[in-house]
């Protein structure tokens, strides 16, 4: 008998490149701490541009900061080579994850909407984002559309409380 190779279907090749970049612990933390920037810089940022450089830059810091943190710890075990580009494949999930809320403030910035509009366009698609990322999660899970549905809402709720508690803590 002769095993019979498949091709991975198109969809489940953007599933696949989907899950390794937004469907991970860095890529909710890096969504969550770019938000909670946005929000915190919106105090006293003057347009959509002063809040994309005051919200990209601590996140490209928060992500070199997570690479360095996982090469450290791994590259005992697999060498510094390959333990850096594991911790940048596995930390990318944060940059892409914010990708859509900066896309929100280059957008302001070129319609020259207020920061305030800006900040309110970040937050909504990053809830959005979230919401997303836990309705993926309880599909992934085999749940009813009810269970999913409900697992996005609280995952979204319970992004913005901790985005909250980040904003209150700066």
């Amino acid at each position: 008998m002769s095993e019979v190779t498949r091709t991975p279907s198109p969809w489940s090749r953007v599933r696949a490149w989907f899950d390794v970049r937004f469907r991970s612990p860095a890529a909710i933390y890096g969504l969550i701490v770019y938000a909670s920037f946005v929000s915190i810089a919106e105090d006293h940022a003057e347009s959509s541009w002063d809040l994309l450089g005051e919200s990209v830059f601590p996140l490209i810091v928060f992500f070199i900061a997570h690479v360095f943190a996982h090469t450290l710890t791994d590259h005992g075990t697999h060498g510094l080579r390959r333990s850096t580009r594991d911790a940048m494949r596995h930390g990318a999930g944060m940059l892409y994850a914010s990708l859509p809320a900066a896309l929100c403030l280059v957008y302001g910035g070129i319609t020259d909407a207020t920061a305030e509009d800006a900040s309110d366009w970040t937050a909504y698609v990053s809830i959005v984002v979230l919401a997303l990322l836990g309705y993926n999660a309880y599909r992934s899970r085999g749940s009813s559309l009810v269970v999913r549905l409900v697992g996005a809402l609280a995952t979204a709720i319970l992004g913005v409380l901790i985005i909250g508690l980040e904003v209150l803590v700066h």
